[in-house]
């Protein structure tokens, strides 16, 4: 997001406008994946889900990077708010789902630290890469870290690939004596 300026002007060449219609396709793909989430939510599998959501932001991203085409780049970025989308609730979700009750606000104030500065040192991240790389090649080597983290979480972490979020039955009561 950091260096969507520097595509519209320079990449796309569309201007202020289609800077607005770049910054604004991320959000509306997540607004619109998030009602159809509450109609139909993830539960079978929703840590496999997560970590191809994850995956397909990375992917999105890599190809947003190499898109010379305006729609196509629209479309891109609407991508990655859908995945992003995926990816927020799932983590929510757990969040609140697994946290032990008595540690819930601490892990919940971690938590938002660790998301309100990530889109800060993403962003100075991104200055310092597309500085020694190039505008597009740092979008592209930020999409395949985001995938190369995916596929070693994938490979480390057998209890989030096999997270299933499926409600449970309630045990039956014992039938009275």
């Amino acid at each position: 997001m950091a260096l969507l300026p520097v595509f519209a002007e320079d990449i796309l060449k569309v201007g202020a406008a289609g800077l607005g219609h770049l910054e604004a396709a991320p959000a509306v793909g997540s607004v619109l994946m998030a009602v159809l989430l509450t109609y139909f939510p993830l539960r079978r599998h929703a840590g496999r889900k997560l970590l191809w959501a994850v995956g397909g932001f990375g992917l999105a991203t890599i190809c947003f990077a190499l898109s010379r085409n305006f729609w196509l780049s629209l479309v891109l970025l609407f991508l990655t708010g859908v995945f992003d989308s995926v990816s927020v609730i799932v983590r929510s979700t757990l969040l609140h789902t697994f946290t032990p009750e008595h540690m819930k606000g601490r892990v919940s104030a971690v938590n938002n630290i660790f998301i309100g500065s990530s889109n800060e040192i993403g962003a100075f991240e991104s200055g310092a890469m597309a500085k020694w790389l190039g505008t597009a090649a740092s979008v592209v080597f930020g999409g395949s870290m985001t995938i190369l983290v995916v596929m070693v979480t994938a490979w480390r972490a057998n209890k989030l690939r096999e997270l299933d979020m499926t409600p449970t039955k309630p045990a039956e009561p014992a039938p009275a004596a």
